[in-house]
């Protein structure tokens, strides 16, 4: 398993760490370590899924990942 952080643009309140967590749990493949305003870490199968597919679950939320770290 990999393991990615991902600063979030858009995060306000928990309702935003709710959908945020909601989308990351949905993909295959995905773990979700921790997600709360502005960030969320998760460690996930590099053959199931890939970083971009992560990144574009939490965009089509509304929200903008604007870097990540592994």
């Amino acid at each position: 398993m990999d393991r990615m952080t991902m600063k979030i643009d858009g995060m306000t309140c928990g309702h935003c760490v709710g959908q945020v967590t909601k989308a990351l749990q949905g993909l295959d493949g995905v773990q979700v370590e921790q997600v709360k305003i502005g960030a969320a870490t998760v460690a996930f199968d590099s053959t199931a899924t890939s970083e971009a597919r992560i990144a574009q679950a939490i965009e089509d939320q509304g929200y903008t990942v604007t870097s990540t770290t592994r």
